[in-house]
């Protein structure tokens, strides 16, 4: 399990470019038939990338957990992002469609994660924070998530807030997740940019064409740099960081993103307090 530790905002003004990919970007998260796991020391937050193929996987707990099952003092949420796909958890069993999602409480669970068909295989983007309060599991389909519009034409913003773990919708410890999708001819997914002092982020991109790119903004306000992000590339943002994110393509004769990419990114963000309305 590859570690992202935490840097002083100071510090990484000195990085060049391949130092700030090597600190911020994970550039490989799915490896067919595995669970490519990732551990963040800011608020501890795991991340994962989950495709079965021919066989169930399960995660792995490893020394970063101090010898303790996965769950033993962690909540998860999981979002499919490809074919159909099933987690197991303590026998029971949830069918996941494409960008639905799956919140996993606290507690000593045995878990699985299975693909229905191995030729298009689930892709079960997972994240997990500490947890002192057990929640229920619960399936999270893609329509029952929470949305808001936000944004408008003319500053190219336009977008779709779509919230699965949220007060609102699933009561979570500390973890909250969501998709922004993208209307129209907008290609910015946050602007105005932002920080959020209290909380990290972890954001996944996705595109149904992989020579798509987003130009991921971040660093303090007054000294920011850039990640090139392609493809199911996840970007872990600190606390003090800004994040905002600008696509490069739309469909040349309809000028609207292709209906299989306007769904940009997912976040994930942990939270000590009530979620904002808007968040992130």
């Amino acid at each position: 399990m590859k570690s992202y530790f935490s840097t002083h905002p100071d510090d990484y003004k000195q990085y060049d470019t391949q130092t700030l990919r090597d600190r911020y970007l994970i550039e490989k998260l799915f490896k067919a038939g595995e669970v490519n796991q990732f551990y963040c020391y800011d608020d501890r937050l795991i991340v994962a990338g989950i495709c079965p193929t021919l066989s169930p996987l399960s995660l792995e707990a490893g020394k970063a957990l101090g010898g303790l099952t996965f769950f033993a003092r962690r909540e998860a949420a999981a979002v499919n992002v490809g074919g159909e796909g099933v987690i197991t958890v303590n026998g029971q069993v949830f069918s996941l469609l494409e960008r639905d999602a799956l919140y996993i409480g606290k507690g000593e669970h045995d878990v699985q994660f299975e693909s229905v068909n191995p030729d298009n295989p689930a892709r079960f983007y997972f994240c997990s924070a500490p947890s002192h309060q057990p929640y229920p599991t619960r399936l999270i389909r893609r329509e029952e998530a929470r949305k808001i519009e936000l944004g408008d034409p003319q500053n190219a913003n336009e977008r779709i807030i779509n919230q699965y773990i949220h007060p609102d919708v699933c009561p979570s410890s500390q973890l909250a997740m969501g998709l922004t999708e993208l209307k129209n001819c907008s290609i910015w997914n946050t602007m105005p940019c932002h920080t959020h002092a209290r909380r990290m982020e972890a954001y996944f991109y996705f595109f149904e064409e992989d020579d798509t790119r987003v130009f991921h903004f971040m660093g303090e306000p007054d000294e920011t740099r850039h990640l090139v992000v392609a493809n199911e590339q996840v970007v872990v943002s600190p606390s003090w960081s800004i994040h905002s994110g600008v696509g490069t393509k739309l469909t040349a004769l309809s000028g609207r993103w292709p209906e299989k990419t306007r769904s940009l990114m997912i976040w994930i963000l942990l939270t000590r307090q009530t979620c904002a309305k808007e968040c992130p």
